[in-house]
């Protein structure tokens, strides 16, 4: 039996990339595919609601899809630690529904998020450092933001990081007492540097995407996961085994 998706934010790279993996597939099929100027009357029906619109658009998305009971992805930036937590709640009033919230469908962004929220206990000073293409239109990244959480929460005993001169507007936003600080230029998709620094030495962890194709595992997982969902589920790592 066929999984039947509602994409929305169809008209963007994301969108388009969904779309052609969803017409390849054989257990999935396009219910509707929706443009900004077209009205969310259009998920309905459909199995589970794949959003890549805009930050200021994402929460009505999530918010409409659970209202009509189905479960959605969502891969747009901007779903904080504190807006995810204040959708918990509306998202549990609908019973066998779920929302996961992927900040990056790239497995390898995935395990060196992993690999950075682990070393995060053995190191005092860390920064990130991500660069994506001149037209994103948010920052610091979805993925930055998800970083610095995992690293925060890793640390949670040990308390926060070292981040001297944090007044000063050139060391960058502090997400979870992570200082991040954003590039967005051109010649570049996504990159992103988790650096490290102990006593006489600096552990790097680098993640760079060099095309599209690197999401297309992850696309295709979250959809197919996504029926079975509920609740809130933040990140792809929670989809994988042995991460």
């Amino acid at each position: 039996m066929s999984i039947s998706v509602a994409v929305v934010g169809a008209g963007g790279k994301m969108g388009q990339l969904a779309i052609r993996l969803i017409e390849e597939s054989h257990d999935l099929e396009l219910h509707a595919a929706i443009g900004s100027a077209d009205s969310l009357d259009g998920v309905a029906g459909a199995d589970v609601v794949l959003d890549f619109t805009l930050p200021q658009a994402s929460q009505l998305v999530v918010e409409h899809a659970v209202g009509l009971g189905i479960s959605t992805v969502t891969g747009t930036s901007g779903w904080s630690a504190e807006r995810i937590a204040s959708l918990a709640p509306f998202v549990a009033k609908s019973p066998g529904v779920g929302v996961l919230v992927i900040p990056n469908f790239s497995l390898g962004s995935v395990l060196a998020t992993s690999l950075a929220a682990r070393a995060a206990r053995y190191f005092d000073s860390i920064e990130i450092i991500e660069a994506h293409h001149a037209g994103k239109v948010d920052s610091p990244s979805g993925t930055a933001v998800r970083t610095a959480e995992l690293i925060g929460e890793a640390r949670e005993n040990l308390g926060p990081v070292i981040a001297p001169h944090a007044d000063q507007r050139a060391r960058g936003q502090q997400v979870a007492s992570v200082p991040i600080h954003s590039l967005r230029m051109q010649g570049v998709l996504a990159k992103q540097e988790v650096r490290l620094g102990g006593t006489g030495e600096l552990l790097t962890i680098t993640h760079e995407t060099l095309s599209s194709d690197s999401y297309e595992s992850g696309i295709l997982l979250a959809l197919r996961a996504a029926p079975g969902i509920e609740g809130v589920v933040v990140g792809l790592d929670k989809l994988l085994e042995d991460l």
